[in-house]
């Protein structure tokens, strides 16, 4: 089970930072990502990182804006997003497999979403 929060309504230039709980298996074991979906749009794949934490990876439009990070001794992944656009405004869904290729494109495991509006 993949429980999000954090989300909110955040002015262009604000931050926030998302958490993603995990129960129910070693979580440890498992690459985490975060996806995101605006209206109309499909989800798109924003950020990934292995199970240990050292290798981390983002989309392009997030780089230098956003980080993922774990801590294992909590069963949580965390994306803090600064520096926030209009643009960035989704429903963001954590995700979680045990396979680091799968994580990032068709993952097992699912949260509920937490949106995020980036507007003044």
């Amino acid at each position: 089970l993949l429980v999000e929060s954090g989300g909110g309504l955040v002015q262009p230039g604000g931050s926030l930072r998302l958490s993603c709980a995990a129960s129910g298996r070693t979580f440890s074991g498992y690459a985490m990502a975060w996806f995101r979906q605006a209206p109309g749009k499909e989800r798109e794949f924003v950020a990934f990182i292995n199970w240990s934490g050292r290798v981390p990876y983002y989309i392009d439009s997030v780089k230098g804006r956003f980080t993922i990070s774990r801590d294992n001794a909590k069963s949580t992944v965390y994306l803090q997003m600064n520096s926030l656009k209009p643009e960035d405004t989704a429903v963001y869904y954590c995700s979680a497999d045990l396979n680091e290729y799968q994580v990032r494109r068709r993952p097992t495991y699912w949260g509920q979403g937490t949106q995020v509006t980036v507007s003044s």
